[in-house]
């Protein structure tokens, strides 16, 4: 775990915006993205995705990050009337015509919402833009319907890694509606009022090394933590490390909290290759890109984005994320024809100093005898 919130941290430090700006991703819909793809390539592409993601190449790491909301997909775990609304969608896209090892698909095979899809990126490939934004919007229900924008899809590519993710999830007790009232709220260009949710109740909370943190259950094994700085958001936020969160969330007992908690909707659209190569991924987005592993062509991620949704409100939260590596063919070099240069006239010679272009020598060859 703590690699995953070290992953999370990171990325989150290049990912986001100014500190006076929203934002909103989803960790486990990239790490999950980032998984597929570490499972689709070798040599020195797959070593820096795993360094990316703070895991192991043994994959334990992967393997626990499914885990983490693999049993809660798990149909047999929502029977209750109250449990989480949960889906997951891990899909390869590819050509029609692009070879995929059968290896790969084995490889993936327990990874929750795992699939094949096959469309024809090269023939039509607004068409199957269109398609994955439609499966997208179909398991995100509705609330990413464009992952893809026009131009992201175009002749060459050839395959796409998409994961997908919903999850909606009730409060183990609500607010009360009627309890929600405009309270003035702080922003970066001055107080405002904004509809706050109120409660009294017991709630975990802890308050130390400069943050105060409020846990609210919800039901099922989902829960939301509430991070509130003591001072300045931004050197609080940049300062926040995967022990020192660890620390803060487990720290939390149960304590009688009066909570006031503002209604929130809050987006994020991020492209993922500049953040990624911070981290240490690079190979992938070349043409030294390694996906052996899961076809015989060459390939390369052309383009790597993520959208994500988050809402939060008297009866509890509702977030979708989706994440895309889009994948194109590389071109191999052509031989050509070489070009005949027969030096059988005479010609001119000169011996130059490169950098400034000053001559050393300048000679005129009329007989080379």
């Amino acid at each position: 775990m703590s690699n995953h919130l070290d992953f999370s941290l990171s990325l989150h430090r290049q990912l986001t915006p100014p500190a006076k700006e929203n934002f909103c991703w989803s960790p486990y819909s990239v790490a999950s993205a980032l998984g597929l793809a570490a499972a689709a390539t070798g040599g020195r592409t797959r070593a820096e995705l795993f360094t990316a993601l703070r895991a192991t190449e043994s994959n334990a790491g992967l393997t626990e990050l499914l885990e983490l909301l693999g049993g809660a997909a798990d149909p047999g775990n929502l029977g209750a009337e109250d449990a989480p609304e949960l889906a997951v969608a891990n899909t390869l896209w590819a050509d029609e015509a692009l070879p995929v090892e059968e290896s790969y698909l084995q490889a993936i095979r327990d990874w929750p919402g795992s699939a094949l899809r096959n469309t024809a990126f090269r023939s039509a490939p607004d068409q199957a833009r269109r398609r994955i934004n439609a499966d997208v919007a179909e398991t995100t229900r509705g609330l990413i319907p464009e992952l893809l924008h026009p131009g992201t899809v175009d002749p060459d590519t050839v395959a796409a890694l998409v994961n997908a993710l919903y999850l909606k999830a009730s409060w183990t007790e609500p607010f009360d509606e009627h309890a929600t009232e405009p309270v003035p709220f702080h922003t970066p260009w001055g107080r405002r009022d904004v509809p706050t949710m109120r409660v009294t109740r017991l709630l975990g909370y802890a308050s130390h090394d400069g943050w105060q943190v409020v846990t609210l259950p919800t039901a099922g094994d989902v829960e939301a933590v509430v991070l509130l700085p003591d001072g300045e958001p931004g050197p609080a936020e940049s300062g926040l490390d995967a022990a020192r969160l660890d620390a803060l969330v487990s720290s939390a007992g149960q304590r009688r909290i009066e909570l006031l908690l503002p209604r929130f909707e809050v987006t994020g659209d991020a492209e993922l290759q500049r953040p990624l190569g911070a981290l240490g991924a690079h190979t992938l987005f070349t043409p030294a890109a390694d996906f052996s592993p899961l076809t015989t062509s060459p390939l390369r991620v052309s383009a790597m984005v993520h959208q994500s949704v988050l809402r939060v409100d008297e009866h509890g939260l509702e977030g979708a994320a989706a994440t895309a590596a889009v994948m194109r063919l590389v071109s191999a070099v052509r031989e050509e024809e070489p070009i005949r240069v027969e030096v059988d006239r005479p010609f001119l010679f000169l011996v130059r100093h490169r950098p400034t272009g000053a001559l050393y020598f300048l000679a005129r060859v009329v007989d080379p005898s």
